[in-house]
């Protein structure tokens, strides 16, 4: 949990993009927004960052820029299945990111 006020500051950064929040949305409803995967479950091991940046409309390194930023942030976790990196959001850091900002101000 972020409990230095320099852990909420990275987290905000984190999530002032309108990118990163697309991604975070689209995350939180997998099946809504993103065809089905050739391997790994959309729900259960997350979304293939391919998908996520051929939706988001951008390159590979660029996408892999923001899903790095909101992993390091503890938004979002990530799994290996075979050559491909999913993520998916990690709620219960996401629910105590919510408790500290809501504290903060």
């Amino acid at each position: 949990m972020p409990t230095s006020p320099d852990d909420v500051e990275s987290t905000l950064r984190a999530l002032a993009s309108d990118r990163r929040l697309l991604i975070l949305e689209w995350l939180k409803r997998p099946k809504a927004h993103f065809r089905p995967q050739v391997d790994g479950d959309l729900v259960k091991d997350g979304v293939c960052a391919v998908l996520i940046a051929e939706k988001l409309g951008v390159s590979q390194p660029t996408v892999s820029e923001h899903l790095k930023i909101l992993a390091q942030a503890g938004l979002v976790t990530t799994k290996r299945v075979k050559q491909w990196t999913f993520y998916k959001r990690d709620e219960a850091q996401i629910a105590r990111v919510k408790t500290a900002i809501i504290e903060k101000v």
